[in-house]
């Protein structure tokens, strides 16, 4: 038996130099507008969330003061501190940390972010507590993440599919369930957005080194599934698809009084 945190930190530390060079993680619409947004706020101490290959990182660093990139793995932590030595990022620092129970002080930091990680979260809404604590109060939170289908059908299918590719996967949290998470941890919700991300199967599976035995589970999985998740999905002849992206910003309450 083996805990939830160190299957994530084992999947993704044998990874971590793919998921550096990806090309789908390392561009995207996301990126620069989390650049403006964060460039639009006074420079201050930014946190990066289960921060992957550093590429929101990476953004952020040009226009803020210090940036904290947190990881489960300290393999992706090694990768991330290279590049970001080699990119001349001597603001940028990182420290191995789960996202539900952070080593940094209340009111820590101007701004918290996160990419691409937050389907990995075991418990969501402890670690929105801790998001919360970490925020200064006029700080903002930054959320980028795969989207569930709020149809159930079509999230059945996607929920399979991401676990056979990557045992440490929770959960592609719908919109709705976001915003009601937000509100019940305290935030504000501010401006989001949703966007497609199209997905090169061999790609995919091939950053993850996904066992042949479920990438032939997959490939069944979109071979069988109804017209309505095909078409959700944009599902085609050789497994590639596509995937809702969600970015959503959030500010702690304001307490009245």
């Amino acid at each position: 038996m083996q805990a939830h945190e160190t299957l994530v930190s084992q999947q993704f530390g044998a990874t971590a130099r793919a998921y550096l060079e990806s090309a789908v993680h390392a561009r995207g619409q996301d990126l620069e507008r989390l650049t403006a947004l964060l460039g639009a706020r006074p420079r201050g101490r930014v946190l990066d969330i289960g921060c992957g290959g550093g590429h929101a990182s990476f953004a952020a660093a040009p226009v803020a003061e210090e940036v904290w990139a947190t990881d489960l793995s300290a393999d992706m932590l090694a990768v991330v501190a290279e590049a970001a030595h080699e990119r001349g990022y001597a603001n940028l620092h990182t420290r191995q940390a789960a996202a539900d129970l952070l080593p940094f002080a209340d009111a820590a930091f101007d701004a918290v972010i996160t990419r691409m990680s937050a389907h990995h979260w075991r418990d969501v809404p402890v670690a929105l507590a801790e998001i919360h604590r970490v925020l200064k109060p006029d700080g903002v939170f930054l959320l980028i993440d795969i989207a569930g289908a709020e149809e159930p059908l079509c999230d059945t299918w996607l929920q399979g599919i991401e676990l056979l590719r990557d045992p440490s996967h929770v959960r592609n949290h719908t919109p709705s369930a976001w915003r009601t998470m937000l509100d019940a941890a305290g935030f504000e919700r501010g401006d989001a957005w949703l966007w497609r991300l199209p997905i090169a199967f061999d790609a995919w599976i091939t950053r993850m080194r996904t066992p042949p035995v479920a990438v032939e589970a997959i490939r069944h999985l979109w071979s069988v599934a109804p017209t309505e998740v095909k078409q959700r999905h944009a599902v085609a002849a050789d497994c590639s698809f596509e995937l809702d992206a969600l970015m959503m910003v959030a500010t702690p309450a304001r307490r009245a009084g």
